[in-house]
């Protein structure tokens, strides 16, 4: 099985298609069209071919693109996932019946988002043909959410939409919510910016769609297999090798693909076998893919669906995103690559025999300008300035022009086969990001959000840290029921802003303590605390800086930060808590009980599942320490110099803290050993000094020295 099995199923070739099979076939191709029209190859045609003929739809608003959307989406899933299994689906009726209700809840939609200017001209009133068009979309959501990723959304939207109607009014203390009108819910659902066909929906309709359906031709054209077989040239005839064949395919095929179990399903057929084969144990086996997987969502220039909402959170440019996500995303496949190392010599696995395989060079003239060319046209284009759905647009031509140069040729029919494949990928993200609008909408309207974050903000009594624990805490749980993105979508909406101003505090008490607050800054600390403007012109202990923080009213605090902040400075802040959210959503692929990414490669690997995921947690650990980087450095927000500095001390400093993990290095560690390592390692990664880290630096090599020369037969 090669890469491009990113399907659950392989679906007929295109000259074997019949029935619904050959009516899929034609919905998705018209879907992954009709969005790749609307995302800028209709203007193009306009701009230079308008005079032979003036295309329609080039110019189609935001509500109605999204409208289309959804319905389009609803018609390829009931198609591709009937709600009757196949016993009774040889009856014929239940199907029918299925698919004439897909087909009227796409109706539906493609209804409310035409009616929007008759419903204002009615003053805001809605008819019944209105209340009829909103109820299937609304039911609609429901249903096609359960059959792509469970029970647990349509829960929590039914949830949502009665506590702003009903239950809300009924709940004590700071969450009761007095309701308003069903009207009034029913129009926001469908009409608001965060309703079902707004700001998320944009972003599936967009950028997400055209780098979901850039991945697909890249997977046809062979980049998939070139990544799997250059990860084997490249490191397979390490001792460990297929572990890092694993870490790098993983890698490489996260850049085209956002989902974490379906880069486990396509590269973990071919990695998984080959550790086993090398003496790497099932579990351990199985947890490597798993982790790496995960961190394919990471890993610029395509980070998933994740990336784009934060963009549109944020209002910080994509570019931006991905440039700072890079040195992270590195620092975690490297610690993926320490614990292989390290199982690799604990396990005593060999290197992986590759004399009889493609070499370097024909692997690369098979492979690599298909995957290249066009992965460096779309970069190149994103830094140039082009917008995201733009440069996917040019690189997913850019793709097919490519593939002439190697032996797997793009003609009419793998152009097809990718046009569909890369609408049937688009399915559970195309309709989840559709109805989390309608749980966003409900946290917006009714301020659930302010108020978790308030609540955030007094249980961690000031401390970030442990304002990060809880929205781990928080994100563990959610991401038992919830996929990834959705995760990611909700905690952000309610713990970002909570997180946003720790991290705030915490910058702005390093200001007071250096003795360095702005004029402008010590005017509303006049205002607010007048008795401690004497002491802000001069440096103070950390402690007395934070007391005096404390003391500032909170209402004064977001004024105190526009005068002792500039813009770039508030912006890295929300980056940074944006990006803390969204690496620890994350960890519900590889934490146990619920880990879906760890649970596919154990299916591979033929292993026990939770043993897997608990392999699969422990190798993700960089989920849980990096974002301590984002929070207590410059990691994101300094010069390159200063994120350098943190990359290179932080890389051996991840080494250390997995080696006292595993209580092995190169050999052994005894408890004293491991203890001291793990010293080093969090000396490495903590904020602290240049002297102290380079004596941390230093002790790192003479530890590492010695265990090397401690020999695998010494004493632990």
């Amino acid at each position: 099985m090669r890469a491009e099995t990113i399907q659950q199923t392989r679906s007929p070739s295109l000259y074997e298609r019949r029935g619904l099979s050959l009516v899929t076939l034609v919905v998705a191709v018209i879907i992954s069209l009709a969005h790749m029209w609307m995302n800028g190859l209709g203007a193009v045609w306009d701009r230079y071919l308008g005079d032979i003929w003036s295309p329609p739809f080039v110019n189609v608003s935001t509500i109605h693109q999204n409208g289309f959307h959804f319905a389009g989406f609803v018609l390829l899933c009931v198609l591709v996932t009937p709600l009757v299994d196949a016993r009774w689906a040889r009856h014929g009726l239940p199907r029918a019946i299925d698919i004439a209700f897909g087909c009227a809840v796409a109706a539906a939609a493609l209804y409310v988002v035409n009616a929007e200017n008759a419903i204002y001209d009615r003053g805001v009133r809605l008819i019944w043909a209105d209340w009829l068009a909103g109820s299937l979309c609304i039911i609609g959501a429901l249903e096609f959410t359960r059959r792509t990723t469970g029970w647990i959304i349509p829960v929590l939207i039914v949830l949502a939409l009665t506590y702003v109607t009903w239950w809300g009014a009924y709940v004590p203390g700071v969450f009761r919510f007095g309701g308003l009108s069903p009207e009034t819910i029913m129009f926001r659902a469908m009409y608001g910016d965060d309703a079902m066909f707004g700001t998320i929906a944009r972003i599936s309709s967009t950028f997400v769609f055209m780098f979901i359906l850039f991945g697909a031709f890249l997977l046809k054209s062979g980049a998939g297999d070139f990544i799997v077989d250059i990860s084997r040239v490249v490191a397979g005839r390490f001792i460990g090798g297929p572990g890092f064949v694993a870490v790098m395919a993983s890698g490489l095929t996260g850049t085209i693909n956002g989902s974490a179990v379906a880069n486990t399903a396509s590269t973990g057929v071919i990695t998984i076998p080959l550790m086993k084969r090398a003496g790497f144990p099932k579990h351990f086996a199985g947890g490597v893919e798993a982790a790496a997987s995960t961190g394919g969502q990471l890993m610029p220039p395509i980070m998933g669906a994740g990336a784009f909402v934060m963009a549109s959170f944020t209002q910080i440019p994509y570019t931006t995103i991905v440039t700072v996500s890079i040195l992270p995303a590195i620092l975690y496949f490297a610690t993926v690559g320490f614990f292989v190392r390290i199982e690799a010599k604990r396990s005593n696995a060999r290197a992986l025999e590759t004399e009889d395989g493609p070499g370097f060079w024909t692997v690369f003239r098979n492979g690599g300008p298909p995957f290249l060319i066009p992965v460096g046209l779309l970069i190149g284009l994103l830094v140039y300035g082009y917008t995201p759905t733009y440069a996917a647009g040019f690189a997913i031509l850019t793709c097919v022009a490519a593939s002439w140069l190697t032996p797997n040729r793009m003609g009419l029919a793998k152009i097809v086969e990718a046009l569909e494949l890369g609408a049937r990928n688009m399915i559970m993200t195309g309709i989840l990001l559709c109805a989390v609008g309608l749980i966003v909408n409900v946290i917006t309207t009714a301020g659930i959000g302010n108020t978790f974050s308030l609540m955030i903000a007094q249980w961690s009594d000031g401390s970030l840290i442990v304002a990060i624990v809880l929205v781990a805490l928080a994100s563990l749980v959610l991401g038992m029921g919830l996929p990834v993105t959705a995760a990611y979508i909700v905690l952000a909406t309610l713990s970002a802003p909570a997180l946003n101003q720790l991290i705030l505090q915490g910058e702005m008490a390093q200001l007071i303590a250096a003795g360095q607050l702005p004029e402008q800054a010590k005017a509303v600390f006049m205002l607010a605390v007048p008795e401690q403007i004497a002491a802000l012109s001069a440096p103070m202990p950390m402690a007395e800086a934070r007391a005096i923080l404390d003391a500032v009213p909170p209402e004064s605090l977001l004024l105190v930060y526009d005068q002792a902040f500039d813009p770039a400075t508030l912006t890295l802040a929300l980056l940074s808590a944006h990006m803390i959210i969204f690496w620890l959503s994350q960890d519900s692929n590889v934490t146990p009980p619920v880990c879906l990414a760890a649970f596919t490669a154990a299916a591979i690997a033929e292993s026990p599942p939770m043993k897997t995921g608990i392999a699969a947690w422990k190798v993700a650990k960089g989920l849980y320490f990096v974002p301590l980087l984002f929070a207590y450095t410059p990691f994101l927000s300094g010069d390159w110099p200063q994120m350098l500095e943190i990359f290179a001390f932080a890389l051996p400093g991840l080494w250390a803290v997995s080696a006292a993990i595993q209580g092995h290095w190169e050999n052994r560690l005894n408890p004293a050993e491991r203890v001291l390592t793990l010293a080093v390692g969090a000396t490495l990664m903590w904020p602290i000094g240049g002297l102290v880290h380079l004596a941390a630096l230093g002790a790192f090599v003479a530890l590492f020295w010695w265990n090397v020369r401690k020999g695998p037969g010494a004493a632990a």
